[in-house]
């Protein structure tokens, strides 16, 4: 049995941050480099371009693995990466073709490894909570960010809303925004992905979701 920590001692234990700038800091702060986030938002919102904003953010700070299991390397996945000009990140982008959860898990056990990995989508991994435990549990060195679709509101899936809710950054998208609803929130709380869409969605208010 691991030695109980103090209070003072917990509080001393030195924990690496992602040095987040401008829009994403003002949502999310500066979060740990590992965990787990988890994206979700129907079709239509903006997700997709905030998620390849986030990993153009993340590729300032180290190296980020795309697992593309729905579209794979697909046009329409090259046009993506085109739309929103993915190779500027260099080598610190790597798109992954449909790579299987143990694969991937494979992947991260490498030297040298990437140090983000984004599973796109978590319904394409047809995994159980149980399963998603078990894979979080033997990467806990690695920062994983799941996309979801969404059925309203809400994650879809019994399995996915689990997910959502054992998530350290609970990231929801609507209206060409990204609301932060997890452990790590900015001085807003909120990303505005494409400003005329927000604005033009939101109506010019400043409300976040509940």
């Amino acid at each position: 049995m691991a030695r109980a920590l103090s209070a003072r001692e917990a509080m001393n234990i030195k924990k690496r941050t992602l040095d987040f700038e401008g829009g994403m800091y003002d949502a999310f702060g500066r979060p740990e480099r590992r965990g787990v986030w988890f994206v979700w938002g129907e079709s239509g919102n903006g997700k997709t371009s905030f998620v390849m904003q986030l990993c153009k953010e993340l590729a300032r700070h180290g190296c980020v693995a795309y697992d593309s299991l729905e579209e794979g390397t697909a046009l329409t996945m090259i046009n993506t990466l085109r739309r929103y000009g993915m190779d500027e990140a260099g080598n610190r982008f790597r798109l992954l073709d449909c790579e299987k959860m143990d694969e991937l898990g494979a992947r991260m056990d490498r030297h040298k490894s990437p140090d983000f990995y984004v599973i796109d989508s978590f319904q394409y991994t047809q995994m159980t909570y149980r399963e998603y435990i078990a894979f979080k549990e033997a990467h806990r060195n690695k920062l994983l960010i799941f996309i979801s679709h969404a059925e309203g509101k809400m994650p879809a899936g019994v399995a996915a809303r689990k997910v959502m809710y054992d998530a350290t950054l609970k990231i929801y998208v609507e209206g060409f925004k990204a609301f932060s609803k997890g452990r790590f929130i900015g001085p807003s709380g909120e990303f505005v992905i494409w400003r005329e869409g927000a604005e033009r969605y939101w109506g010019g208010k400043n409300e976040k979701q509940d």
